[in-house]
């Protein structure tokens, strides 16, 4: 039996929900956009809050799309059957139409009739109940209606079956998934569904947003109702196939082999099976960020400039283990390249980029290595002028998180002078910087941005500022992210210089002068042909014939973009850039707030 490739399942899944009346929509950019909560996009649903909390969709009110998602949270797993930093997700949405009943019908469906999987091997979670929210009885209701039995219908919990809300307020509600019974002897008699030792391996999520959670506390009935669904590719394959790991689909396996093919160092088995799962899942996250349509983030020191060198740093370090040459990173992204062309054509049009890059930070690494071997010996020579014998838990994490020295590395350099290195300090050091950096990546269940009236102000103004920086600067300006809070904006550009005082200033007065005339912001939904063919802005990632919104702001500016925004440029009061620098090579950041603060400073200044 032929098995299943990942473009197949792609096909199947959106031609299945477009003949369920849904419209086939371009997945986003993996970075994000107007949203400070997150590094880089961690979920289906991640782009389509805006339409979940109301905005009404260009494409209807029932989606189906293919999403790419990083998360690196758990990037110390990697190398295990399961953990990827990199994932697509595939989706169907209901704004306000269908709900419980026909998503868990299509959902059975599916898996049952098109995927194959046989109906005795499902078993289901539903919400249970808590408080004052009853047991989600409809679902059960809609299982039962399909032929799942009681027995293999299982209520659980809060943690297990509820999503939301992302804050202390908003949409939520409960969730039911899917899970495939693997055949493997149960682990004791409470062994069921997301036990976790692998009997149960979960396929499909269907999330009900039902409820809004208040300010007080409460829980009321939400007025839209909406369906988010997912279901992993990687994940389904691996199923679906009768793969031991994700490692065994044609996503992994060219990388693979061509790793062994150019191992010259020989590792105990678990070592050598870690590294080449690690160098494998990182260089084909790096390369599909750096070939990301927005574009905008490369290896860095702060924020998903960070991430994306740690990736890197990571890969590289595991194939020195392995005895890879030097280059090797270019030689992986052409695989990566190669694997997903075909449905993301973008990645061998930024090739030149991706290998550039890659080379690069391989090359930077190279020396960053020999700089913290310097810096080790530094320490060895001020230990021993002491008499000291231990390398502390920070000093040897600081080896490693700056200077990509791995534990065991350090180990073995102490030992050679007849010391030792303190590994519960490190172990903790580490654990530290860890919960750190998921609160930095903004660990995202579905995380709803906020989407307050000052936030969509300060949205509006990123649209002036894209203009008024292309007015001054060139049209070679473009956006490359944008990161949003309620006291401030911050935009990163296209550009390849400082910019200096005076064009800062320009700038500024120009934004202004349109908050001043108080330019109405309007909505239109056309294809994305006759927005490009009207002159609109924007990264022109749709497909042929899709619906977009087109923003216009009065005769200033006009923009593909998702939503929400002000009625009127009045509603910003004024705009005052705090501090202009580098983000990363070739790529500007502009920092900037509104309202009665920014007409405070800039009165202040003598404007």
């Amino acid at each position: 039996m032929a098995k299943l490739t990942a473009d197949a399942l792609r096909d199947m899944y959106l031609k299945f929900f477009e003949s369920k009346g849904h419209t086939i929509i371009s997945g986003a950019s993996v970075i994000p956009e107007n949203d400070p909560t997150v590094l880089f996009t961690t979920a289906g649903m991640h782009p389509l809050v805006p339409y979940l909390l109301g905005e009404k969709h260009p494409a209807g009110t029932r989606l189906t799309d293919v999403q790419k998602c990083v998360r690196t949270g758990d990037i110390e797993a990697v190398g295990d059957s399961a953990h990827l930093t990199f994932f697509e997700m595939l989706g169907n949405w209901s704004l306000g139409d269908y709900f419980k009943k026909e998503a868990i019908a299509w959902s059975y469906e599916f898996l049952t009739k098109h995927l194959g999987f046989n109906p005795e091997q499902l078993s289901v979670t539903v919400f249970r109940g808590e408080g004052d929210i009853p047991r989600d009885d409809e679902a059960i209701a809609c299982w039962k209606a399909l032929g799942i039995p009681e027995e293999r219908i299982y209520a659980k919990g809060r943690e297990d079956n509820w999503w939301g809300p992302a804050g202390t307020t908003g949409p939520c509600g409960p969730d039911t998934e899917m899970f495939i019974d693997t055949g493997k002897k149960p682990c004791g008699s409470e062994c069921g569904p997301g036990c976790g030792c692998g009997k149960y391996i979960e396929i499909w999520n269907d999330v009900f947003m039902q409820y809004n959670k208040s300010a007080q506390g409460t829980y009321e009935p939400l007025k839209q109702h909406n369906v988010d669904t997912g279901m992993g590719v990687e994940r389904t394959i691996c199923m679906i196939n009768g793969y031991k790991t994700v490692y065994e689909s044609e996503l992994f396996l060219p990388l693979l082999e061509k790793i062994r093919e150019l191992t010259t160092h020989a590792l105990p088995e678990a070592d050598r099976v870690r590294a080449e799962r690690i160098i494998a899942d990182h260089m084909r996250t790096a390369t599909i960020i750096l070939g990301d349509p927005k574009g905008g983030v490369k290896p860095g020191n702060v924020g998903a400039n960070y991430v994306l060198r740690r990736l890197i740093r990571r890969a590289v370090r595991y194939a020195m283990d392995l005895g890879l040459p030097t280059g090797f990173t270019a030689t992986m992204a052409d695989i990566v390249i190669g694997t997903y062309v075909n449905f993301y054509p973008e990645l061998q049009e930024k090739r030149e980029l991706i290998v550039s890059e890659l080379t690069a930070e391989e090359s930077r690494f190279a020396k960053t290595l020999t700089q913290g071997r310097h810096e080790f010996e530094k320490v060895a020579i001020v230990m021993a002028e002491h008499g000291q014998t231990q390398i502390s838990g920070k000093t040897a994490f600081k080896l490693y998180d700056t200077y990509g020295f791995p534990l065991e590395l350090t180990e073995e350099l102490a030992a050679e002078r007849g010391m030792t290195v303190d590994k519960d300090g490190f172990l903790k050091a580490e654990e530290k910087h860890k919960e750190a950096s998921k609160q930095g990546e903004g660990v995202f269940k579905g995380g709803l941005a906020d989407h307050s009236e000052q936030t969509t102000r300060l949205h509006t103004a990123t649209h002036l500022l894209h203009r008024a920086l292309k007015n001054v600067l060139g049209e070679h300006v473009n956006q490359k992210g944008s990161n949003i809070t309620v006291e401030r904006l911050r935009f990163d550009f296209s550009h390849p210089e400082k910019m200096t005082k005076e064009q800062l200033e320009q700038v500024e007065d120009i934004v202004n002068e349109q908050i001043t005339r108080a330019l109405p912001v309007t909505c239109e939904t056309m294809p994305i042909e006759e927005a490009k063919a009207s002159g609109a802005t924007a990264l022109f990632t749709a497909k042929y014939g899709e619906q977009v919104k087109v923003y216009t702001i009065g005769d200033f500016s006009k923009e593909v973009c998702g939503g929400p925004h002000a009625n009127n440029t009045s509603e910003l009061v004024a705009f005052k850039i705090l501090k202009e620098e580098s983000s990363s090579a070739g790529v500007r950041r502009i920092k900037a707030i509104i309202g009665e603060p920014a007409l405070a400073k800039r009165k202040a200044a003598g404007k």
